[in-house]
C-alpha cells in the first residue's frame, strides 16, 4: 500500500515458491538452517537488486537485520537450531552484512499476540495454521529487542493493534501522515 501510495518499487519476502518454508513448518529442527539460509540470500539478493537501481526508492516487507537478530537467534534460543548451524549462519550474515548499507528508515509494525494470529488467519497460509503462541510471543520479544537497540539509522514504530489500515482508509492516512513527517521534514 505505501509502495502505491508513494510510487515506490515493492520487495516482499520470498514466501511463494520457498522449497524449506511449508518444510520447516512441519520439522522446525530438520529445516531451520535450510530456511535461514535461505531467507539470508533471498534479502542479500534484494539489496543487491535495490543497490542496482539508480534513482528509485524501493520498500521492503522485510529486513535482513530481521533474520539473524530475531528469527535466526530465536532458532537458536529455542535449541531449535544447533549451535554450529548458527554459528555458521552468523558467519555467513556478519560477512553479508559488511557490504549491506542501512535503510533509510526502518518501519517497525507493532502487534501484539491476538493481532498476529488475526493477521496469520488473514494470510491463510496452510503451513502457517498451527504456529504456536509460544513461538510467536518468543519471536514478539525479539522484535522488542531487536527495536530497543536499533542503531542503523531511523526508526519509526508504529502501533497497529488498534488499527486497520488495510481495510480502514482513515487508518491508511494515519500512518501516511506520520510517515510524511519522517520523510520530507
Amino acid at each position: 500500500m505505501l509502495g502505491n501510495h508513494y510510487g515506490w518499487g515493492v520487495l516482499y519476502e520470498a514466501v511463494e515458491g520457498n522449497p524449506y518454508l511449508a518444510d520447516f513448518y512441519k520439522d522446525m529442527e530438520r529445516w531451520a538452517f535450510n530456511l535461514q539460509i535461505y531467507f539470508l540470500n533471498s534479502r542479500f539478493a534484494q539489496v543487491q537488486k535495490i543497490r542496482s537501481l539508480t534513482y528509485s526508492t524501493v520498500i521492503q516487507d522485510r529486513t535482513i537485520y530481521e533474520d539473524a537478530h530475531i528469527f535466526a537467534r530465536n532458532l537458536y534460543d529455542s535449541k531449535i537450531l544447533t549451535e554450529r548451524d548458527f554459528e555458521c549462519y552468523l558467519l555467513l550474515f556478519d560477512s553479508i552484512i559488511n557490504s549491506v548499507p542501512p535503510p533509510d528508515l526502518m518501519i517497525y509494525l507493532k502487534a501484539d499476540i491476538p493481532k498476529l494470529v488475526q493477521q496469520i488467519k488473514k494470510r491463510g497460509r496452510d503451513f502457517e495454521s498451527d504456529i504456536s503462541i509460544d513461538y510467536l510471543k518468543s519471536l514478539n520479544e525479539y522484535y522488542e529487542k531487536f527495536v530497543s537497540t536499533y542503531d542503523h539509522g531511523k526508526l519509526l514504530v508504529i502501533d497497529v493493534n488498534e488499527i486497520d489500515f488495510a481495510n480502514n482508509p482513515n487508518d491508511f492516512q494515519a500512518i501516511v501522515s506520520v510517515l510524511d513527517g519522517e520523510l520530507f521534514y
